[in-house]
């Protein structure tokens, strides 16, 4: 052991061989350590070499470092490069990788230039980061533009199958209808979505139903309300280009104008009935005040007829009145009952009784 280290200590006093070796070993392990990091990113560099996409391996390494896959970019590039999109259309590698960065679908974006300019379709690669960045799919948007899409009024996702109008001589019609629409590039960013598309049409539907003299006009010719709906230019401020409105089914629904009329007519007898409530507990009322001022005004001729008697005895005890005047006064009353009794006139008794009580 003390032999081995003292035959080491020559080269660590400054041998010129150990310290070539020395660097010559760390040298290896650098080439080891650049060799092991650039050989994921050789497949990728030896693709985009090949399709000249221009994109070196430096760059490779540098979007690794600044967290880019860097997959996407050259896939994406290469994508580009082979669909005859180049630099000059705005498809440089910074832009990819700043679109990257900014959370945006770069393959869809991609994707939907190439469509794009199949189709002989405007559309710079400025518009459609910005529309992929506003939430919007470009891609669909694109294959919407070039192949239309088929939306159905209502949607019945929502629950509702047809659009219910009523027309002027009161029946229901249900409708359902396709709109077939084309996407706006122009307008798709800000532009409202199809939820208006569904909404500005079920109105239009409804209005032209509802503007109809007879329901039997509607169901004779349908396209009327195709015509009408497309003259108000439903697809204003959205997203869209409307190119027809087909009128899929119509069917008459309730009668609803009886409806309400029978209705009406069942409010206004209740109503009636609640006014004939009202007169008869008000004659109720009436009867029963007239009943009480009856019994008031008999207990004033009980009253009246009960001073009779004491007038009488009054006039006795003063002299002006006779004898023989009361017995005539008597016989008169006597006389007038029997002629009541035969006649069955039913005169009140109350009188004579009171008399002859006095």
């Amino acid at each position: 052991m003390n032999v081995f280290v003292s035959g080491l200590v020559p080269f660590a006093q400054g041998d010129p061989s150990f310290i070539l070796v020395a660097v010559l070993i760390a040298l290896g392990l650098l080439l080891l350590f650049l060799f092991v990091f650039v050989a994921k990113f050789f497949n990728l560099w030896i693709q985009s070499w090949t399709t000249r996409a221009g994109i070196g391996l430096m760059d490779l390494v540098g979007m690794s470092l600044r967290r880019v896959n860097p997959n996407v970019i050259v896939r994406s590039k290469i994508m580009a490069m082979q669909a005859g999109l180049s630099d000059k259309d705005g498809v440089t590698t910074k832009a990819l990788e700043a679109h990257f960065l900014a959370g945006g679908n770069v393959p869809s974006v991609i994707k939907a230039l190439i469509a794009a300019n199949r189709a002989e379709i405007p559309l710079s690669w400025r518009r459609a980061a910005a529309i992929d960045l506003a939430g919007r799919n470009v891609l669909e948007a694109i294959q919407t533009s070039v192949n239309p899409k088929v939306i159905d009024c209502p949607d019945p996702m929502k629950g509702r199958t047809t659009v219910d109008a009523v027309a002027k001589d009161g029946i229901q019609l249900k409708a359902k209808a396709r709109v077939t629409v084309r996407t706006n590039i122009d307008r798709l960013v800000g532009g409202a979505t199809e939820e208006t598309i569904i909404a500005r049409v079920g109105e239009g539907i409804v209005t032209t139903i509802g503007s109809a003299e007879n329901h039997k006009q509607v169901l004779e010719n349908p396209d009327m309300i195709s015509k009408r709906v497309l003259e108000k230019g439903l697809d204003a401020g959205t997203a869209f280009e409307i190119l027809s409105i087909d009128i899929a089914d119509i069917d008459v629904g309730d009668n609803i104008g009886a409806n309400l009329q029978a209705q009406q007519a069942e409010a206004d007898t209740r109503v009636a009935r609640a006014k004939a409530e009202e007169r008869r507990a008000f004659a109720v009322a009436r009867e029963q005040e007239m009943m009480a001022l009856i019994q008031e005004n008999r207990a004033k001729v009980v009253l009246a007829e009960a001073e009779v008697p004491q007038a009488i005895a009054a006039a006795l005890r003063e002299g002006k009145l006779g004898v023989m005047d009361y017995y005539n006064l008597r016989n008169v009353q006597a006389d007038t009952e029997m002629r009541a009794a035969i006649a069955n006139t039913g005169h009140n008794e109350t009188t004579s009784r009171s008399v002859t009580t006095a």
